[in-house]
């Protein structure tokens, strides 16, 4: 088959000015990436000591899963301290070394902000729940029982179970969407809203590049704590948190108000430094678009389009494509296949095909998306979800869903060094989440040696992407997604058409006159896409 060649549209003018713009960042766990002490705990300055790796992928930052103050309940996602770095981690002086190291690779360097919840650890929540009338009564959500005792309304918390939890001390209920070692903050709260700005203060004057803000449409929920409706009968349902439209407890219409605080802190900083809020949910979409629009709030946002998604599909990209389509004073997006939140996407998508295949497929379709893409660690070797036994599993949502999804712990194991180094050479002590064996024959020494490597082939594919100003900052226009994905990446200067075979058998696909294949994967060539073939293809506009 043969498609029509797709219309040249414009690039914006400010793209180029932007680092941020259509850039490419890889997402280190820190527990997982590099253990530099012997304690079986990856830590900052094992970080720090493989940068250059990360250097040489070609990506334009790092992304730095929260190390802070910690009791861990969450692994570093239920806060003690905004501004400590947990002793597992190192010190604030092992930050400022990572920092000035990245740096001086020209890697800029993000970090998560955790501004929904705190560990009821925290000094703030410790205060809070002594009495109601303390410095900070009001700087979490509490609420009276109803009459009979029970909680103040049917919210359910992410993790299972009611969203709330009893306390004597104050003889109320106190909200929490996840843990209940992870009180709900009062997001309304001015006070709370000008400490998480201090804290958002205290990072950029360390010199951190930007902010990657978690559950961020939790932070404010409905004054009036109204019952959640029920979802109609259907769909997948693992978790009490899923019979619900979460209308009430998430999604209020403040939080973008409090965005645009934020986006005034952190152009107060000189160079150009970048938000991107997750968003998740039944609403995500529209939310996302809510917090950065109009240049007012954050710079751009992802959602979990393709980190829940069991098969990739061709309309998985198509409406990525509808929902931001760069209209007048839209926001801009960001993609990731793989986080810590998700199985591994080789293990989701494989579907009884070649994993080695699917990994170089995926890396290219991903290079090609509009928006900024994010690589998680263990992405550019192509690992799959590792496997972790029930007795080893340590992720309070894995143990409470088991067996029925896959759990965050198998997206979260070691970062494989060396192939025949003990536990992959991630540490000299046993880890934290056991190594999988399949992932030491994945090491980055073998792939280091192996031209053909798929190492190798994403240092290649994310060079295509800083080097094709289409690829970094131009329009996106679907053309087919049926039998093949093809789609097209344009400015003013620069035409580019990409083609996919998701499927399981061999397509004809063949491509208008003018464009010149520069990127094949997997045998593709122009006329016949073996499955997981994909095809990139270049033409000078004008």
């Amino acid at each position: 088959m043969s498609n029509a060649a797709p219309e040249i549209l414009p690039a914006p003018d400010q793209a180029h000015q932007e680092w941020w713009r259509g850039a490419v960042i890889y997402q280190i766990y820190p527990r997982s990436f590099a253990d530099s002490n012997g304690d079986g705990i990856g830590d900052l300055n094992g970080i720090t000591e493989h940068l250059d790796h990360v250097a040489s992928l070609g990506v334009d930052g790092v992304w730095i899963s929260p190390f802070y103050t910690s009791p861990m309940k969450d692994f570093g996602y239920d806060v003690a301290d905004y501004c400590g770095v947990d002793p597992i981690f190192g010190t604030l002086e092992d930050f400022d070394r990572l920092v000035e190291k990245a740096h001086g690779l020209g890697l800029k360097v993000i970090v998560d902000q955790v501004w929904s919840h705190t560990s009821d650890q925290h000094d703030w929540f410790k205060e809070s729940r002594q009495n109601r009338t303390n410095k900070y009564a009001d700087w979490y959500v509490w609420a009276d029982a109803k009459p009979d005792g029970s909680p103040p309304n049917n919210w359910q918390s992410v993790f299972g179970g009611p969203g709330w939890t009893w306390d004597a001390r104050r003889g109320q209920y106190y909200q929490h969407n996840f843990l209940p070692e992870q009180p709900q903050l009062n997001g309304r709260n001015p006070a709370v809203q000008e400490a998480l700005l201090a804290a958002g203060a205290f990072w950029l004057d360390r010199g951190v590049d930007g902010f990657r803000l978690d559950a961020l449409n939790f932070m404010i929920n409905d004054p009036s704590l109204r019952d959640n409706p029920p979802f109609p009968p259907g769909g997948k349902r693992t978790r009490p948190f899923d019979f619900q439209d979460k209308l009430y407890n998430q999604s209020h219409a403040e939080i973008p108000l409090f965005l645009e605080r934020v986006r005034q802190l952190t152009e107060r900083y000189d160079g150009d430094r970048f938000t991107v809020a997750e968003v998740g949910g039944d609403h995500a979409d529209r939310e996302m678009k809510e917090y950065t629009a109009d240049g007012r709030h954050l710079h751009s946002a992802y959602g979990f389009l393709y980190l829940y998604a069991d098969a990739m599909k061709a309309d998985l990209v198509r409406q990525g494509a509808e929902m931001w389509p760069g209209a007048e004073g839209e926001g801009w997006p960001s993609w990731t296949f793989s986080n810590h939140d998700a199985p591994r996407a080789i293990s989701r998508w494989a579907d009884d095909r070649d994993e080695r295949q699917l990994a170089e497929m995926l890396m290219l379709l991903l290079v090609c998306l509009r928006g900024n893409i994010f690589v998680y660690y263990g992405e550019e070797l192509g690992l799959p979800q590792g496997y972790v036994p029930f007795e080893r599993l340590v992720d309070p949502e894995a143990i409470t869903n088991w067996p029925q999804t896959l759990g965050r712990d198998g997206a979260r194991t070691p970062m494989p060094w060396k192939a025949h180094a003990a536990y992959a050479g991630f540490s000299n002590a046993e880890p934290w989440l056991p190594v999988d064996p399949c992932h030491q024959a994945l090491a980055v020494d073998l792939q280091e040696a192996d031209p053909a490597s798929m190492l190798n082939a994403t240092r290649r594919l994310l060079a295509l992407r800083s080097s094709h100003e289409a690829l970094r900052h131009g329009d996106m226009q679907v053309l087919s997604t049926d039998p093949v994905l093809s789609f097209s990446r344009s400015t003013s200067t620069e035409q580019m058409l990409m083609a996919f075979n998701l499927g399981h058998t061999v397509q004809a696909w063949s491509a208008p006159a003018g464009y010149q294949v520069i990127e094949a994967v997997n045998g593709a060539v122009d006329g016949h896409l073996p499955s997981l073939g994909g095809l990139l293809l270049r033409r000078q506009a004008g």
